[in-house]
């Protein structure tokens, strides 16, 4: 499998939503993602394999220094590829050359080996306050 790796390529909607319910289980739908990221986030990236979208994820920002990594997404059939792992360093190299100097994660427990071992993230004390 041939993966190409974007920084803030094109995706439809549907593609994403799709990667979404795969990768946390729930559909989200109506979602104008394309609207939220270009509104919100500093970049994307978007992998492709024969044109089909594969991965996706999200770098918000702060408009300063930090970014902040959400939503990596990988299709079933793409992961333990090193899909994620590559997704995550083009983020990386996006908030790097947008001068960020900080690039931020949340993860469920089960994702540590993933974002600490292959993607070197390194661990800090955070809060996090449920609003819902």
């Amino acid at each position: 499998m041939t993966i190409t790796y974007e920084w803030r390529g094109d995706f439809d909607d549907a593609a994403v939503d799709t990667l979404h319910a795969e990768a946390f289980g729930h559909v989200q739908e109506n979602t104008d993602r394309q609207t939220r990221v270009r509104r919100h986030s500093l970049g994307w990236v978007c992998a492709r394999s024969g044109g089909r979208l594969v991965g996706f994820v999200n770098v918000a920002w702060d408009g300063g220094v930090h970014a902040f990594v959400l939503d990596t997404m990988v299709a079933e059939d793409a992961r333990k590829t090193g899909v994620g792992t590559e997704l995550v360093a083009a983020a990386a190299h996006g908030a790097r050359a947008a001068d960020c100097e900080w690039l931020h994660v949340d993860f469920e427990e089960h994702l540590r080996p993933f974002y600490f071992d292959a993607c070197g993230f390194g661990p800090t004390e955070a809060g996090l306050l449920a609003l819902r």
